[in-house]
């Protein structure tokens, strides 16, 4: 499949976020090993209005990646134990990234139950931003890596209708919970919740 673009990024974060549903998130190790899923749950996070964005109160080391160009991963450290990556939007200067919530396992499931653990389930391996992280392989050392390269990307995967897509709240924060900027796929066993 073909790679998304660096210039597909570079677009209105809520559009970003709708739009990368269907699409298939890939880390490719140097031996050509592939660990992905297709992406079915999103939420969009922008710096102008949004106390919930890391972008919120300006730039810093820690939230830098988000204010750089797009279609680079912002991937951050929560509650001293868990990893979440979110690809960057719109235009450099600008903070605003969509947090990857959901994925549907497609390549590389002995990997990912061997990084989750022989107990997890199918469908406990990735539904949820701290748990594909783990299933992907992805920490805090892959922030910054650059999506249109060849070791973690996106592919075009398959459009998702909008009669499939559900447009919810956020979840799992308390400042600005009441945005509608939560995304996924309807009936799809990978969301995070419904």
């Amino acid at each position: 499949m073909n790679r998304l673009p660096r210039e597909w990024y570079a677009r209105d974060t809520l559009t970003v976020a709708r739009a990368l549903l269907g699409r298939v998130l890939v880390h490719q190790n140097d031996q050509g090993v592939r660990v992905g899923g297709r992406i079915v749950e999103t939420e969009a996070y922008h710096q102008d209005g949004d106390e919930a964005a890391h972008s919120f109160g300006g730039q810093t080391a820690r939230n830098a990646v988000m204010f750089g160009p797009p279609g680079f991963l912002y991937v951050y450290f929560i509650y001293g134990m868990h990893h979440c990556l979110n690809v960057v939007t719109e235009v450099e200067g600008v903070g605003a990234a969509v947090l990857i919530r959901g994925l549907e396992p497609l390549e590389g499931e002995n990997l990912m139950q061997q990084r989750r653990g022989p107990k997890i389930t199918r469908r406990q391996l990735t539904n949820g931003p701290a748990k594909l992280c783990a299933a992907l392989g992805v920490a805090r050392e892959h922030d910054g890596s650059d999506l249109t390269g060849t070791a973690l990307f996106i592919e075009e995967g398959t459009a998702v209708a909008d009669t499939e897509v559900v447009t919810a709240t956020r979840i799992g924060i308390s400042k600005s919970a009441d945005f509608p900027w939560r995304f996924y796929i309807k009936g799809n066993d990978w969301v995070s919740k419904r």
